[in-house]
Order: C-alpha cells, then sequence, then structure tokens
C-alpha cells in the first residue's frame, strides 16, 4: 500500500466541467499507512482511515476556500485543518468535495506517521504560491 502525494486525475477534468465549486463543501481526511491514495483516486472512502480520540470518520470541514493566480499559476487554497483533543497517528490525507458526491481533490502524503497524543494534530497547507500552493495549475 502507499499514499502517493497527487492532485488526482478526476478532479483535474472535473475542474474543466465545471463540476466543483467555490460554494460547496470540501474535507480533508486523515490515512494510515496502510491506504492505497494516488491520481487514481477518484472519491472518500473511509478504507483504512486513521480513527482515535478526537477523529470522526469523513474528517474535518476545510474553511477559507481561496483562489489566486501567481503569474501564471492559479492556485487554490484552504485554512490550516485541526483536530484538537486527538489521539491519532496518520500518513496521509486526502482533500476531497462532500457537496458533490464526495469527489475526490488532492492526495497529501507526509512523508511518514505523523502522531498526537491527547494534543492537536495540524495539517498545515504550504505558502499559496506557484512554487509551494496545495493545489496548483501551471
Amino acid at each position: 500500500m502507499a499514499i502517493t502525494a497527487a492532485l488526482c486525475n478526476s478532479y483535474k477534468q472535473e475542474i474543466l466541467s465545471g463540476t466543483h465549486t467555490s460554494s460547496d463543501t470540501y474535507k480533508i481526511a486523515l490515512y494510515t499507512s496502510s491506504a492505497t491514495l494516488s491520481k487514481a483516486t477518484t472519491a472518500y472512502s473511509s478504507t483504512n482511515e486513521v480513527s482515535g480520540t478526537g477523529y470522526s470518520a469523513g474528517g474535518a470541514t476545510l474553511g477559507s476556500f481561496a483562489t489566486s493566480l501567481d503569474t501564471d499559476t492559479a492556485i487554490l487554497d484552504f485554512a490550516d485543518a485541526s483536530w484538537a483533543n486527538s489521539t491519532i497517528t496518520a500518513r496521509g490525507a486526502l482533500i476531497y468535495n462532500s457537496s458533490k458526491s464526495n469527489k475526490a481533490v488532492a492526495v497529501l502524503d507526509f512523508g511518514g506517521d505523523i502522531t498526537s497524543t491527547a494534543g492537536t494534530f495540524t495539517v498545515t497547507f504550504p505558502a499559496a504560491a506557484a512554487a509551494t500552493g496545495l493545489v496548483r495549475i501551471a
């Protein structure tokens, strides 16, 4: 099993057809190292999703949907996500659109297991810039 960071192929096609909008609800779900997530992921699944104190299936709702343009690169950014008072271990995450049948947007690979023990687990998104933005279309 592997988690490979990528903008999901299905999302690329769906944005061209107008499926995803700024008024939709986007979520982030956390996954264990047993999960298989990649550019081929098309929708949220609870298979190998994290479980533990402070975390609920389906993850957290992402706030602050924001788009920008840095030179010739369009960027989609969200506010950081966190789970307070949690005891969980995650290897990666899936951003998905819960307003549109849980369609996948992007896979995040943490590069190794990250653990919180009775503390706050935070996914910090990179700066919204052409070289660093979370979701970029160049």
